[in-house]
């Protein structure tokens, strides 16, 4: 009973947990920590480069040392001090053993050096492609995001029933211009043609009568020689009148 407990405790965290799980969001995490992770590199690497600068300074303080106190050995010796020469060949070997100690520790920092350098390489070859991988992933998760989106919208479109409504209004739209397209029909049929023929023409004539008398009035043309209305009379215009 006891272990069926815990495996359903188990499986209810496991659901937990997977349902508030964003990958984008982690992944995102991801990449900050691997940044953070840099600054501190850099910072233990420096400390072990400052290591090797100071036994470097040291063992160049030692090799002095041993160069001065070997000189002063032969010197008390020339000198016929042999003990001077006994007190510095003392010294000479404490020097010489703190030497041979600090090369010791300056081979050690150089190869951790080195060693940390080449960690920093690797990591951040790894890093790069870690970032790389999370941000095409990243870009996958967002386009995903985009398309579910555009598939709801899609899928709650048709849901709505619009499409029927659509296909409805369009049919209501083509019946009512095929009912207003009939009418106008209709109606051009009930119109006298002739009669608007007529009058179109009556129209032209007086325009043409209106053109003549302009012309006439403003010098253009002459007007036409009257007739005597009953057929047989003389022509008066231009005859001569007889005065007695």
């Amino acid at each position: 009973m006891w272990n069926r407990f815990k495996r359903a405790l188990r499986s209810f965290v496991g659901f937990f947990v997977s349902s508030i799980e964003d990958p984008e969001l982690i992944l995102e995490q991801n990449i900050r920590d691997m940044n953070d992770q840099v600054p501190k590199m850099n910072e233990s690497i420096a400390m072990v480069r400052a290591n090797v600068t100071l036994l470097e300074k040291e063992n160049v303080k030692y090799k002095q040392e041993v160069g001065d106190l070997t000189a002063k050995v032969k010197a008390a010796i020339q000198a016929g001090r042999d003990d001077l020469a006994a007190q510095y060949a003392t010294r000479l070997q404490m020097e010489k053993s703190a030497l041979a100690r600090n090369e010791g520790q300056l081979t050690t920092a150089k190869s951790a050096y080195e060693k940390a350098i080449n960690v920093k390489k690797a990591f951040m070859r790894e890093k790069e492609r870690k970032t790389g991988e999370a941000m095409t992933a990243i870009r996958d998760a967002r386009r995903a995001k985009w398309q579910a989106k555009v598939a709801d919208a899609m899928e709650s479109f048709e849901v709505a029933g619009i499409d029927a409504t659509h296909d409805e209004m369009i049919r209501k739209v083509e019946e009512q211009t095929a009912v207003n397209e009939a009418r106008m029909q209709m109606a051009l049929e009930t119109v006298d043609h002739q009669a608007l023929k007529i009058e179109e023409d009556a129209e032209k004539i007086q325009a043409q009568e209106l053109v003549k008398q302009f012309k006439i009035e403003m010098g253009l043309t002459s007007p036409a020689p009257v007739a005597d209305v009953a057929g047989g009379g003389e022509k008066t215009i231009g005859k001569k009148v007889e005065v007695k």
